[in-house]
């Protein structure tokens, strides 16, 4: 999939003007306020009126197609009722929600519960159901490890990456977190000010960064994980 073009602006001023290349993976990365969020929004279709925004896509994947995209958000709670019967969230025949249950390696049980309920990792694992369940052909992960710890942070992870193999579908993964990037991702582009900084190869990027913006992404999460050991 190819964003040829994603321009948005607010009054007179640009706020995002981009294009990049979701092959398989892609992490899309930059600090808070680089236009990762508006990004999101505008392949969602979820700017607002005020916003100027042109988005030109290649034919690959129809962003009109609701089935076509899924989205995984940074917190599970928002996407799930806390009232509602985990079962009841789907709107799929019981033997469906087993084998979307089956994929996320969830105990049956748990259809039963609430999600106050459940673990931050059985929550993210009940949206990535959610977000399978009509085999879409691009998911949009919000920084879904971010408020997991970092034997669950891997786990889910690793998940991903299982599931992409097994179902084919292409990722474009939100982060400020360049471990979990190259974790999960095959490419990088890192974002500033809107602004593309440096894309490519994850290893060629993160190897032998060009950018300094980008250098300094890595020295800050290495920094950052030396600091949590």
């Amino acid at each position: 999939m190819q964003v040829e073009k994603l321009f948005i602006a607010h009054n007179e001023n640009v706020l995002v003007d981009i294009s990049f290349e979701i092959k398989k993976s892609l992490a899309l990365v930059g600090q808070s306020g680089s236009g990762k969020s508006l990004t999101l929004k505008a392949l969602l279709g979820m700017l607002p009126d005020t916003m100027q925004c042109t988005l030109k896509v290649d034919s690959q994947i129809d962003l009109d197609d609701e089935k076509a995209l899924s989205f995984v958000p940074q917190n599970p709670f928002t996407a799930l009722s806390p009232l509602t019967k985990i079962k009841k969230q789907f709107f799929l025949e019981e033997t469906r929600i087993k084998e979307l249950f089956d994929y996320v390696e969830l105990d049956y049980a748990l259809m039963d519960r609430f999600a106050p309920e459940l673990s931050g990792g059985q929550l993210q694992r009940v949206v990535l159901a959610l977000a399978l369940s009509h085999q879409p052909k691009l998911i949009l992960l919000d920084e879904p490890t971010t408020a997991l710890d970092p034997k669950t942070r891997v786990v889910i992870i690793e998940l991903l990456k299982t599931l992409q193999d097994k179902l084919a579908y292409k990722m474009l993964f939100v982060t400020h977190d360049m471990h979990s990037a190259q974790s999960l991702c095959e490419d990088i582009c890192v974002i500033k000010e809107g602004k593309v900084m440096e894309q490519g190869n994850m290893i060629e990027v993160t190897t032998t960064p060009k950018n300094e913006y980008t250098q300094a992404l890595l020295e800050a999460n290495f920094a950052q994980r030396q600091r949590r050991k």
